[in-house]
């Protein structure tokens, strides 16, 4: 028996193209992602005392995923992700400040090849903001952006579409408040829209308002100012929520939250799990996420089936019908029979590989002011070097046996971590998360097939992702 999102599905696969009473089937979609905010930073997840009434709500009513990984342990490598379905190495943005290259194909373009209108809101880090910038927003698929190089605190100072603006707020409601001006427009108009809202918050140095830093004043004052920016998160994650309903697309908005890596050491929490940001354990790579549909998620539901940030790409293609012409391999599935209730999933292999290379600094309060500054008086800036390379291809290419820094391979439960630390040595260790969800016992030593079937898969995983980082794909799209 068919049920609704197969039913929709068929339709847009056969009149793909046509642009009458079918495209405003399409859902709208907002993806929101919070910077840093660990898998333990929400009440609903057990945090005793940081408030988070709107996720909470959320997570109450829609699908939660309990067991979401980022695909990568910090930020622009998992925005890459979501952009593409496409693990980052693949296209070199191996940590923050790396631009992602122009050459890929993002959500938004897929998107607007049937019919949708495109917005960026907030923190990029994927590229430049500036207006000669290959890698900015408008330069892969964005339609309207507001937008910083990296995160951003209280009254910052954006970029709007490469013009230099100062904004005045706390900084999630300046991004949640840009995307609604501009929502509101959208719905007068018939064509579906996509907006990625994407928070600066809770990423140090911790600002929060008066308002919720007053909530925890019994509690040390960096975690003050920590949890009161994940309430002010919560509260303008509340206003966008909530405005659906009062603009009437609330029933068929695709809403998914999550955040960009796992939590912060001392002030963050991965609700126990092990290691933190910057590691490729699970409390590095688990973060909170929640997917609302009201046409298709009809009641409250959890699942604990393992997801990937690089699994949005390819849901949200099937859900409006895409399909790209010699489409890039993907390291992302579609979650679809997930979002309709199926309950037979099949365990599925992810790779992960937080690649043995120093960030690039983004400081995007200075750069921002610079800008302005530069702009006020009548001139403008050049984008940092390394987005105006953007596309340069590795030369010479990276070396398909020699893998730096650590990567990891799950099989359903299994996961076995592949460490290459000084002097090129190796270390294998692997965890049966079923029984040990915290990676406390390395049981590489007694499962010497596992371990052998494993490391056989993650190494061809990792030949298949250089070969994408030194141009394959492109050669041959």
């Amino acid at each position: 028996m068919w049920n609704r999102l197969t039913i929709l599905l068929f339709v847009f696969a056969s009149v793909c193209g046509n642009t009458g009473s079918v495209i405003a089937e399409r859902p709208n979609i907002i993806l929101v992602m919070a910077d840093d905010q660990g898998w333990g930073d929400m009440a609903y997840n057990g945090h005793t005392v940081v408030k988070t009434p709107n996720f909470d709500a959320a997570a109450a009513a829609g699908l939660r995923f309990d067991r979401f990984y980022a695909a990568a342990p910090v930020c622009s490598p998992t925005r890459a992700s979501v952009m593409t379905g496409r693990h980052p190495n693949r296209m070199g943005v191996f940590k923050w400040g790396y631009p992602m290259r122009p050459q890929e194909t993002t959500i938004a373009e897929a998107l607007k090849t049937v019919g949708y209108t495109t917005g960026h809101f907030g923190k990029w880090h994927l590229g430049s903001v500036r207006n000669d910038s290959p890698a900015h927003p408008g330069r892969n698929g964005f339609d309207e952006w507001l937008s910083a190089p990296n995160f951003y605190d209280n009254d910052a100072i954006m970029s709007h579409k490469g013009k230099a603006v100062q904004m005045m707020g706390e900084s999630s409601m300046i991004a949640v408040d840009a995307a609604l001006d501009w929502i509101k427009e959208q719905t007068k108009g018939d064509d579906p829209f996509l907006a990625v809202v994407w928070f600066g918050s809770p990423h140090s140095p911790h600002i929060a308002i008066e308002e919720d830093r007053r909530l925890y004043a019994d509690h040390p004052k960096a975690l003050q100012h920590f949890y009161g920016e994940v309430t002010g998160m919560d509260r303008a994650f509340g206003k966008l929520r909530d405005s659906l309903s009062g603009l009437g697309i609330r029933d068929n908005t695709i809403l998914w939250y999550c955040s960009d890596n796992g939590g912060l050491p001392k002030v963050g929490s991965t609700g126990g799990f092990r290691g933190n940001k910057g590691q490729v354990y699970e409390g590095g790579l688990l973060v909170p996420a929640i997917l609302e549909w009201p046409d298709m998620i009809t009641k409250p539901r959890t699942t604990e089936v393992r997801c990937n940030t690089c699994d949005i790409y390819p849901t949200l293609l099937e859900i409006v019908g895409v399909n790209i012409d010699n489409q890039a391999p993907l390291d992302g599935v579609s979650l679809t029979s997930l979002i309709e209730g199926q309950t037979n999933e099949q365990p599925r292999k992810m790779g992960f590989w937080d690649f043995n290379a120093k960030g690039i600094s983004t400081p995007s309060a200075s750069w921002m002011a610079d800008l302005l500054k530069a702009q006020q008086a009548g001139g403008d800036l050049n984008a940092h070097e390394s987005s105006q390379r953007a596309a340069e291809l590795p030369n010479p290419p990276y070396s398909t046996s020699e893998f730096p820094g650590h990567s990891a391979w799950t099989d359903g439960d299994w996961k076995l971590h592949r460490i290459q630390g000084a002097k090129d040595k190796v270390k294998w260790e692997l965890y049966d998360l079923a029984a040990d969800p915290k990676e406390t016992t390395d049981v590489a030593a007694t499962k010497p097939e596992r371990v052998a079937s494993m490391r056989e898969e993650l190494n061809q995983w990792l030949v298949s992702v250089v070969n994408s980082l030194n141009g394959e794909d492109y050669v041959a799209r």
